[in-house]
C-alpha cells in the first residue's frame, strides 16, 4: 500500500470513527434482502421498511413462501419493488433448497442467488461473515476515481484496482470509510469540498481549483 493510500485512509478513519454498515439486520439472511432492497434506495428508507418486512417474513423459508404480491406492497417504498420482489423470493428459495436454509459464504455461491451481483455478495461476506472485501457502489466508484485511488471507467475495474491499491487486511474498513466519504461529503452533484479532509488528493478539487485560478 503507497504511502498516500495509507494517508487517505488514515484521514479518512480520524474523519469518519463509526463508519460501519448503516442497514439494521439481525441474520446473514436478513442483511442480504436489506442489501437487495438497498439498490437505487436510501439505506434510511430500507431501515423503516424492514422491521415489519422480517417481522412478517423472519426468515428465508418464510420468503420463499410469501406471496409475490403481499412483497411487492410491503417493500413499494424502496422502489424497483417488482425485480426486487421476484429476485428476493427466488433468492429465498435457492437458499432454502440448494443451501440448506443457510446463507453461503462464498462469493461464488452468493453469486448464484437471485440479485445478487459482485457488490451485494461483498457486503454480504463482509458485513455477515467478517471477510474483508471492498463492495464498489456508487459512492466508492465516484470517490476512489476522484483521489486517484483507481483508474477505471466501471465497477468491477475499480474493485479490482483497490484490491491492488489497499492491503487486504484493510479491504472492509476501507470500503465503509470510502463509502461514506461519497455519502457524506464528497457527493455527485454538490461535493463538499471545504469539509473534506482528503481533498489535498482529490483530482476532481485540484482539476476546479486550478480553472477558477486561472
Amino acid at each position: 500500500m503507497t504511502p498516500q493510500t495509507e494517508t487517505v485512509l488514515n484521514l479518512l478513519r480520524e474523519r469518519y470513527p463509526d463508519a460501519v454498515c448503516e442497514l439494521d439486520f439481525g441474520t446473514p439472511f436478513q442483511l442480504l434482502v436489506a442489501v437487495i432492497l438497498s439498490a437505487q434506495c436510501t439505506d434510511k428508507r430500507v431501515n423503516i421498511v424492514t422491521p415489519p418486512l422480517f417481522e412478517r417474513y423472519p426468515g428465508p423459508a418464510e420468503f420463499a413462501a410469501a406471496d409475490e404480491g403481499e412483497l411487492k406492497r410491503l417493500i413499494h417504498s424502496c422502489g424497483f419493488y417488482n425485480t426486487k420482489a421476484k429476485h428476493i423470493i427466488s433468492a429465498a428459495r435457492d437458499i432454502t433448497e440448494r443451501f440448506g436454509g443457510r446463507v453461503p459464504d462464498t462469493m461464488a455461491d452468493l453469486m448464484t442467488l437471485a440479485g445478487v451481483g459482485r457488490k451485494t455478495a461483498n457486503v454480504v461476506s463482509a458485513v455477515a461473515f467478517k471477510g474483508q472485501a471492498i463492495a464498489v457502489d456508487t459512492h466508492v466508484f465516484r470517490v476512489s476515481n476522484r483521489l486517484g485511488l483507481a483508474r477505471a471507467g466501471n465497477v468491477y475495474d475499480t474493485e479490482m484496482q483497490l484490491r491492488d491499491a489497499i492491503d487486504p487486511a484493510l479491504y472492509s474498513d476501507a470500503h465503509h470509510l470510502l463509502l461514506f466519504l461519497g455519502r457524506y461529503t464528497c457527493k455527485s452533484q454538490r461535493p463538499l469540498c471545504g469539509e473534506c479532509v482528503v481533498k489535498g488528493f482529490c483530482e476532481k478539487y485540484k482539476n476546479e481549483t486550478q480553472k477558477s485560478e486561472n
